[in-house]
């Protein structure tokens, strides 16, 4: 056991957060904290990490376990560089290795037959001061530092840049990679990938999937809480509940255990009832005995106190209130909504993307994808008229009413309170305004909070309304779903699936995109591309693409007498263990191990030349070259499956 919670208890002034949270982790576990807004998970990270103190209840931390917050290392020195914060993670082996230097120079001062004592003393402390750095892996320090970096999407060109002067998003990746570097046996993490990318957030995972500390990390992306966590804490109303698996076990465990729970409850006050019913007669009898009868108020008595006794079960909360959203149309626009006529735009010399050429058709959904920096936000911009582009054109379709949802913090004016933003935006009399915003999960007092008191959360529920109250027919979203909590998340991807316009989202969370976008348009190396598909189409795509151009370069560049290995493999897998396919066919065919690898090779640089061209964003609309396209594709693959399984029989009778 390395953490234990005991009947927690923790108020924010006079509103409780935390009631009676009470869990137990062991060393090693991935555990998933997951529940609403502002339920209380990063109040009961900061318990844990000890920058704030229980009202009632006992924490319980394995004596010398070191425990890192992702918050505690937001802040900088005046002047601190991005490196510096990065190396603070190995503060004890660099003072070694400033020791160690300092060292050789009092070393090579010094002249050993005049005071072989000292030398010797500073000899010694030198070997030392080596053995720990190196058992500390002091000598790896630079090649940690720019794995986790590359990793998490931090480039080197901006370890020079002091910190404080970094965006809140780039300050979070710093933090994080520092925290990593740092490596302590609790790794406390609230919301690691609302600033990271796909890639970095993929990296991540592979990263935490082989941490050998214990991880409680804060996430509503669904994904990454399936790849890393084997266990669930859920705070709900003020308490916590364990679930022995990933998120999606978690889901079939709680609908699960609520109709148990709604069982049970229902069983327990039928009994309830049957005994108060006992009661009341027991209490009309004793009155109404001539004379009156004590014993029928004695057992009435004794049958209250065992009802009082009673511990009751908790009626449950089987569907939970959530964000009503939506999402409808004033009006349909024109058959083309967007149309992308080679748009090309670049800064200081630096391209972010050209020649993007797209369509996007009345009622299409298409996720916008692409890592930070890659240029998403300033193409959205275009599209809006924000912007202008440098070369080519971008056109809204006839009658097309865009929605804009931007990543952005909330307006300079933050003292504006929730109900006067709302109506200033969407013009409404104060009544029906608060109606609307209660759809919203603003109820009661909530609508006189100020704009700047918003969590992340709430400010994008509140903009969601004032979007749903505009109606438009084009849905253009940034990060929609960042600091939403999961169960909003639904409710947006419900809206999304029955709004019949057209919706164009930027988004790194993956659950969302393969739930709700049958599009992809990316950003990638200055590059625009369209995939028709999910997520996870492409990301399979795109692997095979990898594949097939690492198996033609090991082919072309190696001079190896073999042919690839994984095409070998798969055919062979294929053919039932590598059993020949056509018997007698390569002595018909002969040739020299040379001559079946130049024509393997050829025949895989054929399959992704078509597989490249019909990744091309000219044919997107094309169904009848890209119907084409395909029956080449199939020829080519069966041509390609022939001459492995007549190389096979070639080497078997060798």
């Amino acid at each position: 056991m390395i953490i234990s919670c005991q009947h927690i208890q923790k108020y924010h002034g006079a509103q409780l957060v935390l009631s009676d949270v009470t869990f137990e982790i062991r060393q090693g576990e991935m555990i998933g904290l997951i529940g609403r807004n502002g339920c209380g998970k990063t109040t009961l990270l900061h318990l844990l990490s000890g920058e704030d103190q229980p009202d009632q209840g006992q924490i319980a931390i394995r004596k010398g376990s070191t425990v890192g917050l992702l918050a505690q290392i937001q802040d900088a020195d005046a002047g601190e560089s991005v490196y510096a914060v990065l190396q603070r993670s190995f503060a004890e082996p660099l003072g070694w290795q400033r020791r160690m230097r300092e060292l050789e120079s009092e070393m090579a001062a010094l002249d050993p037959a005049a005071d072989e004592a000292a030398w010797n003393r500073q000899l010694r402390e030198y070997g030392a001061l080596q053995e720990q750095f190196e058992r500390a892996g002091g000598y790896e320090i630079e090649a940690a530092i720019q794995r986790v970096a590359s990793g998490l999407g931090i480039p080197p060109a901006q370890f020079g840049r002091g910190f404080a002067s970094l965006s809140g998003g780039e300050k979070t990746k710093v933090a994080l990679a520092a925290l990593l570097l740092r490596a302590p046996d609790i790794l406390l993490l609230d919301e690691p990938t609302n600033h990271l990318d796909m890639e970095a957030i993929e990296w991540l995972e592979s990263f935490l999937q082989t941490y050998s500390g214990t991880v409680l990390v804060i996430s509503h992306d669904r994904y990454f809480l399936d790849a890393v966590v084997n266990k669930v804490i859920e705070i709900e109303d003020g308490e916590a509940v364990t679930y022995h698996t990933n998120y999606s076990g978690y889901q079939t465990e709680k609908e699960a255990r609520l109709l148990r729970q709604f069982a049970d409850y229902q069983e327990q006050q039928k009994k309830i009832k049957q005994m108060q019913e006992s009661i009341k007669r027991l209490i009309e009898w004793g009155n109404r005995s001539n004379p009156p009868n004590p014993s029928f108020h004695r057992r009435a008595a004794s049958m209250q106190k065992a009802l009082d006794r009673m511990e009751k079960v908790k009626r449950p909360v089987l569907e939970r209130k959530a964000m009503d959203l939506q999402l409808k149309q004033e009006d349909r626009s024109g058959n083309q909504a967007l149309v992308l006529d080679a748009v090309g735009k670049a800064y200081g010399g630096r391209t972010l993307f050209s020649e993007a050429s797209g369509v996007l058709r009345y009622g299409e959904t298409a996720a916008l994808i692409g890592g930070n920096g890659a240029g998403k936000s300033t193409l959205l911009r275009i599209i809006l008229g924000l912007e202008a582009p440098d070369t080519g054109s971008c056109t809204l379709g006839s009658r097309t009413a865009p929605g804009y949802l931007a990543q952005e913090a909330v307006p300079e004016d933050g003292s504006l309170t929730v109900l006067r933003f709302f109506r200033e935006q969407a013009g409404l009399e104060e009544g029906e305004a608060r109606g609307r915003l209660a759809r919203f999960l603003f109820y009661g007092g909530d609508v006189f909070k100020s704009i700047a008191s918003l969590s992340g959360g709430e400010w994008t529920r509140l903009r969601f309304a004032v979007l749903m109250h505009r109606r438009p027919n084009l849905l253009i979203l940034d990060e929609p779903t960042n600091h939403l909590d999961i169960d909003s998340r639904e409710a947006l991807e419900e809206a999304l699936e029955e709004y019949p316009g057209t919706v164009l989202a930027v988004s790194h969370d993956r659950y969302f995109i393969n739930r709700c976008f049958g599009k992809l348009w990316t950003l990638a190396d200055s590059r625009f591309s369209v995939f028709s598909g999910n997520y996870e189409y492409y990301k399979e795509k795109q692997r095979e693409r990898a594949a097939a151009a690492a198996l033609a370069a090991d082919s072309s560049g190696s001079g190896s007498t073999r042919p690839q290995e994984a095409g070998v493999s798969r055919q062979a897998a294929a053919d039932g263990g590598g059993a020949p396919a056509r018997t007698g066919s390569a002595a018909r065919k002969g040739g020299s191990a040379a001559d079946w690898e130049q024509r393997i090779a050829a025949a895989e640089t054929a399959l992704a030349g078509i597989d490249a061209a019909m990744l091309e964003p000219s044919l997107a609309s094309d169904a009848g070259r890209l119907a084409g396209l395909q029956q080449e594709r199939e020829t080519a693959q069966a041509e390609l499956d022939r001459l492995y399984a007549e190389w096979l029989e070639a080497s078997e009778a060798l």
